[in-house]
């Protein structure tokens, strides 16, 4: 039925709007009633409005529906074809540019009423749906109208229940969406296969500047994914990543990410897990970023290691203003590290540190004042002064360790020692005389430590101190010692493994978010020919060893034996198309020329610089091998003559 031929159309069943009747949707037209030629922009409303009807698995019947409808109207028509009631709210507030509908209950056939209503909707630039229950169908629902509208701006979607089938039909709307800039997808139960969709989607949707994913269980695998999505993406600004359970290695992997990131200005990670592991690849992430001004790090259970280590990447820092690190577990030494930074890096431009629950003593005090002079703007928030530095308990020293170092120092042995004090020459002392002695001596013992070596002495309580209880005494004090740096030297070791295992995993992440940055060089790639210039090829570093390996004849032993050095041509129109040579000083002038019966080694060196050696004759292994007797020959027969030479001299000389 064709506009000008003046019909109209009072009601329409969805029954009708088969695939055989309308191949697309878009041919679904209602005309006016008069003669009057119809609008086109009010024919492409309406046949939107059939489309998401179309879309929206239809209904029985639909009621009439007018172009003179207002959008007041057309909600109340799509509400009573739907079964919904009407939000008496959306109909005081249409026309506004701001509509919050948070909290409202609409569930997913109150979206589908809403979508209707919204297809064309000029005036409504922010949408606020939180905490409806909407679903994927409902987000299906939205997501379609979002097809048609490009009025909306702001979305937000959060606590609405909208899983991986939801991820998905918003991943897709973005993909098409050119007026989204603000999305909140906060609490809506995502997992970690999830975080794929948004990777796909913002590899290339560039519009949308600030994005919500709190509240989600993006996890380790969903981790890479964002990584990836941050490090692809050059729109996004503000990124909410809290409460997402990214700790340790997914942590790593999308620090990774950040670190080849060029537009997020402020990024919120808290409620994490990050740990120090974490803090270790943020710190290397922020070495190389250069864009991030606010960073949110609360409760990412960072202790003061973790805060040294992210303080190494501050150090190279010179963007970032704003660190949020409170509710971690640090200490005074942990706030003196951060505001240490400032002090000790004249680029910095942190301006302020939240770390609100921990308390600071007065020397805290006094140098945050002396670097307010030198920085006026920073400003740190601390809880208060009272804090402490968690000294350590005094290492429990063993008596015998001080004797025998006392020994040592006076290179004197055990039995020096104990002889001095045993008079009588019986290797038995009384324990009073033993403690006389060493307490007139001038061994550092104190008296609580003497008491202590009588007790492990004399522990039949005999009263006599012997020296072979002494001597093993001193033995057992030896394997404690050894075993205990033993012990401190594992622990040293497995932190440095872990540390460098944790750099190792955050390298090889950057290089999968960023395959083309490991690019280097190829020798030899690039050739002349007489059109002009080639430039160089690039060879990732997996390939490496294989062009070595390829190309072994051209820097084997005997091109450096030559009096020019070839080396792969870098571009010179005046030169050959073949090599470029560079002049480099023979290596042997000064080794004398050899005679013309040289063995087969040293043809191999000389092969270049004597054409009458065949190439042929010499293979890849010849060119690598040097002159060496062989040790498998038998002498010859001079070497005999001087032997039997030598032993008649000896012969000789004895006589």
């Amino acid at each position: 039925m064709r506009a000008d031929e003046g019909m109209s159309v009072h009601s329409l069943s969805l029954d009708s709007l088969s695939f055989t009747d309308y191949e697309n949707p878009h041919d679904v037209i209602l005309e006016d009633e008069g003669d009057t030629e119809p609008d086109a922009h009010a024919v492409l409303y309406y046949a939107e409005i059939k489309r998401l009807l179309w879309c929206f698995s239809p209904v029985s019947q639909v009621k009439l529906i007018r172009k003179d409808l207002s959008t007041e109207e057309l909600y109340l028509q799509a509400c009573k074809l739907v079964g919904v009631v009407p939000v008496r709210y959306f109909l005081r507030n249409l026309g506004s540019a701001t509509i919050n509908l948070n909290h409202h209950g609409l569930g997913p056939l109150g979206a589908k009423a809403l979508a209707i209503a919204l297809v064309t909707d000029m005036h409504t630039t922010t949408l606020e749906l939180a905490d409806n229950f909407l679903s994927a169908e409902g987000a299906r629902y939205l997501t379609e109208m979002l097809r048609a509208n490009f009025t909306i701006q702001n979305l937000d979607l959060s606590d609405n229940h909208l899983q991986s089938a939801g991820a998905e039909c918003v991943a897709k709307m973005l993909l098409e969406n050119i007026s989204i800039k603000s999305l909140k997808l906060s609490g809506n139960r995502f997992v970690e296969d999830d975080a794929k969709w948004f990777a796909d989607a913002f590899a290339s949707n560039y519009r949308v500047k600030e994005l919500d994913l709190s509240h989600n269980q993006f996890c380790g695998r969903g981790s890479e994914h964002l990584g990836q999505m941050i490090a692809n993406n050059d729109g996004l600004e503000v990124l909410d990543l809290s409460w997402n359970h990214l700790r340790m290695k997914g942590a790593v992997a999308f620090c990774a990410g950040l670190k080849v990131n060029t537009t997020l200005k402020h990024l919120d990670l808290s409620f994490n897990g990050f740990g120090n592991e974490g803090a270790l690849a943020l710190g290397e992430a922020l070495k190389f970023n250069n864009t991030l001004v606010y960073l949110d790090l609360n409760n990412n259970r960072i202790t003061d290691e973790g805060a040294s280590l992210l303080c190494k990447g501050l150090e190279a820092n010179d963007t970032l203003r704003v660190l949020q690190m409170a509710y971690n577990s640090l200490t005074v030494e942990g706030a003196l590290t951060l505001i240490n930074v400032v002090k000790n890096t004249p680029k910095t431009a942190i301006e302020e540190i939240n770390i609100c629950n921990v308390l600071v003593n007065e020397n805290f005090v006094q140098l945050l004042e002396l670097i307010c002079q030198e920085h006026p703007s920073l400003e740190v928030q601390y809880g208060g002064v009272g804090g402490f530095i968690a000294k350590k308990p005094r290492k429990r020293i063993d008596p015998m360790k001080v004797i025998q170092d006392y020994l040592d120092q006076r290179k004197l042995r055990l039995w020096d020692f104990f002889r001095n004090i045993d008079k009588d020459g019986t290797m038995r002392v009384p324990v009073v005389d033993f403690r006389k002695a060493v307490q007139q001596s001038s061994i550092p013992l104190e008296k609580f430590q003497i008491e202590e070596l009588i007790q492990r002495l004399d522990r039949d309580r005999t009263g006599i101190v012997d020296y072979r209880g002494l001597a093993d005494t001193r033995k057992q004090m030896m394997r404690d010692h050894r075993r205990q740096l033993r012990k401190v030297e594992s622990r040293q070791k497995k932190e440095k493994q872990k540390s460098d295992r944790i750099l190792k995993t955050f390298e090889s992440a950057v290089e999968a978010v960023t395959p083309r940055s490991s690019m280097i060089i190829s020798p030899g790639a690039a050739k002349e020919d007489s059109s002009g210039l080639q430039p160089f090829s690039a060879t990732p570093l997996s390939s490496w060893h294989h062009i070595i390996m390829s190309n072994s004849s051209r820097y084997s032993v005997n091109n450096m034996s030559s009096e020019h050095v070839h080396l792969p041509m870098i571009g010179n129109p005046s030169s050959s198309p073949g090599m470029r040579s560079y002049s480099q000083p023979n290596l042997f002038t000064s080794v004398p020329k050899p005679s013309t019966s040289k063995p087969a080694s040293a043809q191999g060196m000389h092969s270049r610089s004597n054409p009458s050696v065949s190439s042929s004759k010499l293979s890849p292994t010849a060119n690598l091998t040097r002159s060496r007797p062989a040790l498998n020959t038998e002498p010859t027969s001079k070497t005999k003559v001087k032997g039997k030479k030598k032993k008649t001299k000896k012969r000789k000389e004895n006589a």
